[in-house]
């Protein structure tokens, strides 16, 4: 699911560079995409660059009342 106000990148990566990734992000419990959000933000700041922080999640919907 494509997320809002985010930019869309096609991305050639080694399969091996892939293959890890998705690893990551199983162990990690995210999306491969989040992961690799998630690791350039981090190198980004490790080289002093000012990332904002991503946006909060929308908090989920209640369930439907129940009814009788």
């Amino acid at each position: 699911m494509a997320s809002p106000g985010k930019k869309h990148f096609p991305l050639r990566i080694a399969p091996e560079v892939w293959a890890e990734v998705e690893k990551l992000a199983a162990q990690e419990l995210r999306s491969v995409n989040a992961q690799v959000e998630y690791l350039l933000r981090e190198a980004l700041t490790r080289r002093g660059r000012k990332v904002p922080p991503p946006a909060p999640m929308p908090a989920p919907a209640p369930p439907p009342a129940a009814s009788d």
